[in-house]
């Protein structure tokens, strides 16, 4: 019995707190669950099977032999976290990255994610908490929506609010793990996160003599091109001017630094392949500026790239909703006010399919190098896209916004052993951290703000969250400063604008089901009144009500 003993307790050990698996000091686990119904029906097998205390060692084998068989589905997906075989994590985000794939049904040539796609599970409906780089990743890497990090933009750190917060590498990194980064992960280091200190690459940014001479013109006189938004409410925001929006310079993919840290994580993949690794690779591209080598804009027929077949704002839409896309318009060349010309769209967005294209080949590169070491079928692999991103769609060029354009991202996850799918149930960045941690046999870490969208992989149609959640913060002329909250559920969006403080209301509702592309604002009409007030309490309800019930 030492040996069933020993199974039992190391089982015990790997399966997270929030699986409900309990010791048997404590309450039994739920009827229904599956895992658990297993381990209890051999447990009850052993403890009651008669056998006289002088029966063979043979039926003692046999008896053993017996309960492995049974506990042989549950050991194989739940490792104790000490155990030989350790499934590792290869954690890919890409910067601005929206479900602009081959796998989700668009015109961009991505071979290699859709290779990683096919062997893992397509999360159609996940959604970033804020669409902005620094929130979204201060989110999804603590586990905490913004409002409990208190990061809307880049002034603030998440440590400021939650100095003590373990992240998500920081996490593994204290149960064994070597953990190491490349590119961007966090928008601001972190270096408590990693078991190596970042480095970032060193490449230069732009490698064409226009580029060069450009850049070379902004510095030498920026002074006098200084670039100011403006941000409502008197506020205004200063910056230089930028260089080049798009570059197709005739190089190698490791002359950008996407590259360059493609072969530094190759490198320290063949360094960390026989001991347990959390590796980030981090890539820049497709945010601005669009540059990529020469040979991924020619994958495309420049005439038949589509441009965005809503390129004014919605109807009946509050102002607050939108944003002027500065960011883009302090590049050079496009206008700083009004729209870009048909012509410059579509240079824009063959410039974002071939940044897109590029990276999908460096994604391509990590995968074969999985493959070559052997690594493949221990290896966790999670790509996701930091958020969306408008390429024209109501007059806008960024994120910034709660439009579904801005808060919908991609999100793929391998894990050796699953089913390929697909799955249309509602998830949030928040909930990676849980996640990643359940499948790689490690405790449910305390005080995240999501939940463990593991049972999704068994069961992509299994019921899920009621609604995923998103904000953006915004000066309201008049007011000050605001917040919009925002509720995508598998049919509608509803957002709510306000001020802190102050009587200002604004809100908006659109039918996913008639309205994919959120074009008319139906918060106003009378059809719609008894929804728009029942997804108005579900966003004061607050995300806790709109969890997964298991």
């Amino acid at each position: 019995m030492n040996t069933l003993k020993r199974l039992t307790t190391s089982f015990r050990r790997a399966l997270p707190p929030e699986s409900g698996f309990q010791d048997q000091n404590q309450d039994a686990l739920p009827d229904q669950h599956p895992t658990a119904a297993r381990m209890r029906d051999a447990e009850r097998d052993v403890r009651w099977m008669p056998l006289p205390a002088s029966a063979p060692p043979c039926r003692w084998i046999a008896l053993l032999l017996a309960v492995i068989v049974l506990l042989l589905p549950v050991l194989t997906f739940a490792q104790e976290p000490d155990a030989q075989l350790r499934l590792n994590v290869l954690f890919i985000a890409v910067d601005d990255l929206r479900p602009e794939l081959g796998i989700y049904g668009r015109p961009v040539h991505s071979p290699h994610i859709d290779r990683l796609a096919r062997s893992g599970t397509v999360f159609e409906k996940a959604y970033c908490q804020q669409a902005l780089c620094m929130p979204s990743r201060a989110s999804l890497l603590t586990g905490r929506r913004p409002d409990t990090t208190k990061v809307y933009a880049f002034q603030r750190d998440f440590r400021d609010a939650l100095p003590d917060v373990v992240t998500l590498p920081q996490y593994f990194k204290a149960h064994g793990f070597h953990t190491q980064a490349f590119g961007k992960i966090f928008h601001k280091d972190d270096p408590a996160s990693w078991s190596e200190a970042l480095r970032p690459s060193t490449k230069a940014r732009y490698h064409t003599q226009q580029g060069k001479d450009v850049l070379r013109y902004i510095k030498e006189d920026f002074r006098r091109i200084q670039f100011t938004w403006h941000l409502g409410e008197g506020i205004t925001k200063t910056k230089r001017m930028g260089g080049l929006p798009w570059e197709a310079p005739a190089v190698e993919d490791d002359a950008l630094r996407d590259g360059d840290n493609t072969n530094r994580a190759i490198a320290t993949l063949k360094r960390l392949k026989d001991k347990p690794f959390f590796l980030a690779v981090g890539y820049h591209k497709p945010h601005l500026p669009f540059i990529a080598p020469k040979k991924y804009f020619d994958l495309y027929d420049h005439d038949r790239i589509p441009i965005a077949p809503n390129p004014t704002p919605p109807d009946d839409v509050p102002q607050c909703a939108l944003y002027n896309w500065n960011d883009m318009r302090h590049y050079y060349g496009v206008p700083k006010v009004g729209p870009v010309s048909d012509a410059m769209a579509r240079n824009l967005i063959h410039a974002y399919f071939a940044c897109v294209s590029y990276i999908d080949a460096q994604v391509g590169r990590l995968l074969d190098a999985l493959d070559a070491l052997g690594l493949k079928d221990n290896t966790v692999i999670i790509l996701w896209g930091d958020h969306g991103w408008q390429l024209g769609e109501h007059g806008m060029w960024d994120k910034h916004s709660n439009f579904e354009t801005s808060t919908h991202v991609p999100m793929i996850l391998h894990v050796p052993g699953q089913t390929p799918g697909r799955t249309q149930a509602l998830v949030e960045f928040v909930d990676i951290y849980p996640t990643l941690a359940e499948l790689c046999g490690l405790p449910a870490p305390m005080g995240v703000e999501g939940d463990s969208f593991a049972p999704l992989l068994q069961n992509p149609a299994h019921p899920w969250k009621s609604a995923a959640f998103s904000q953006y913060p915004r000066v309201i002329p008049g007011y000050g400063r605001g917040m919009g909250h925002s509720i995508r559920t598998q049919h509608y969006r509803f957002t709510e604008w306000t001020v802190e403080g102050t009587d200002f209301k604004a809100y908006e509702l659109y039918d996913h089901t008639l309205d994919p592309g959120e074009n008319v604002n139906v918060v106003n009409d009378p059809k719609y009144a008894a929804r728009g007030a029942e997804l108005k309490r579900q966003l004061h309800a607050g995300w806790k009500k709109a969890r997964p019930i298991f």
